[in-house]
């Protein structure tokens, strides 16, 4: 693991959120519909094209699983020990709303696991950077890196819960009659784990439907930061990563809940 240049991973994320954001500060763009009618913008497409030719070259034998990239059959994935997981445009929707709340996800995965990740939102010029077992920062612009800490709420008081803009849910209000609520904290694409990790948040329950390049990155920070990541229904079973479906089961991000 030490040997691959994760500073070099980090610019390269923000290099490609450089490239969303010539389409997001220029002039109206178009809007694709992909097959599942998800939205799908030049922004998207320029920031994988970023992100594939920077990982390709500065780690040729890792493979790469991207949203905007192949379909890799699991048949084929099954096989990787390690690889990286990409979304170059989290929170197309925040994106297209304009509102600043987008990211980049770059996670290492291995053995099932996220070992590593970066998420850069590009426009608040804010990254933040978690290797599991080593810790989590954050950095605004150019400036000091600041460490990240998890934090559980405070006895006797309640949860400040990440809900997301674009995704509301039922499940999700069912689940909140069962907590003590102290706040709502909303906050769109992957910046909802980056909340729990650096503890503005203590608690983000997911009961909707998210793919795996959607939290790879966020977990890793989120792990690295003394947090979890766990199966709605299975609290001591954390997730998983390259698995025959993509698609992620409900899970809940915190710690001590």
């Amino acid at each position: 693991m030490s040997a691959i240049p994760f500073d070099q991973v980090v610019d390269l994320a923000r290099r490609a959120g450089d490239a969303i954001l010539a389409v997001y500060n220029g002039p109206d763009f178009d809007v694709e519909a992909k097959a599942d009618d998800s939205p799908l913008t030049a922004a998207d497409r320029a920031a994988h094209r970023v992100i594939e030719d920077g990982l390709r070259r500065l780690t040729p034998d890792i493979p790469l699983l991207s949203e905007e990239g192949r379909d890799i059959p699991h048949a084929e994935r099954r096989h990787w020990d390690r690889f990286w997981l990409v979304d170059p445009l989290d929170g197309t929707k925040e994106f297209i709303k304009r509102n600043g709340e987008f990211t980049v996800n770059i996670a290492l995965i291995e053995s099932g696991r996220p070992a590593w990740g970066v998420i850069v939102a590009p426009a608040l010029d804010t990254t933040y950077v978690g290797t599991v077992g080593d810790g989590a920062w954050k950095q605004q612009g150019d400036g000091q890196r600041q460490p990240l800490l998890v934090q559980a709420p405070t006895p006797g008081g309640g949860h400040a819960v990440v809900k997301s803009r674009s995704h509301p849910s039922g499940e999700l209000a069912t689940f909140l009659e069962t907590i003590a609520v102290a706040e709502s904290v909303p906050v769109g694409s992957s910046l909802k784990f980056c909340a729990v990790a650096e503890g503005r948040a203590t608690l983000y329950p997911r009961f909707g439907p998210t793919m795996e390049w959607d939290t790879g990155a966020g977990q890793a920070i989120v792990e690295a930061a003394g947090g979890c990541v766990v199966l709605t229904d299975r609290r001591d079973t954390p997730l998983r990563y390259n698995k025959e479906s993509l698609l992620n089961p409900f899970f809940i991000v915190g710690k001590d809940f």
